[in-house]
């Protein structure tokens, strides 16, 4: 799996990404949730860049051996933390978080690698888990 520099656009994004292709699906709704959100603009990226995030991702995940493919994408917990190390600013990381769940919450279901991801996230970052209470009526987050 290929790094980015600590709290780089292209690791933050990668966090959305990952939470986009956690369920093993690359669902249309999904990106336009993260496009409706100006997800590249609030990271730092033009479009053409958070998709080569977005596809490299795909590309790691398909060739990594660290990688369980059983109907939903999910990496081990170490290579997960790993990702996750690489954003470590609070505010980078909220925003991240507020991305995350913008695009999860798109189809009214939480999968359980979307779950996964967003719990390791919660849990690395030490944010609360009031993050992921009631996901589809979180108001709040379509400010996101």
């Amino acid at each position: 799996m290929r790094s980015y520099p600590r709290n780089s656009p292209q690791g933050a994004a990668r966090i959305v990404a990952l939470a986009l292709l956690a369920d093993g699906n690359l669902c249309k709704s999904e990106l336009e949730a993260m496009q409706r959100h100006g997800a590249h603009d609030q990271l730092g990226l033009s479009p053409a860049e958070m998709h080569k995030v977005v596809h490299d991702l795909c590309q790691d995940l398909l060739t990594s051996s660290d990688m369980a493919w059983g109907g939903s994408s999910q990496v081990d917990l170490r290579t997960l933390a790993s990702l996750l190390a690489e954003v470590q600013d609070p505010q980078l990381q909220l925003k991240v978080m507020r991305l995350c769940v913008a695009v999860v919450e798109t189809d009214e279901h939480v999968a359980e690698g979307e779950s996964a991801v967003l719990a390791a996230a919660l849990a690395q970052w030490g944010l609360p888990q009031v993050w992921l209470t009631d996901l589809p009526a979180r108001p709040a987050l379509q400010n996101a």
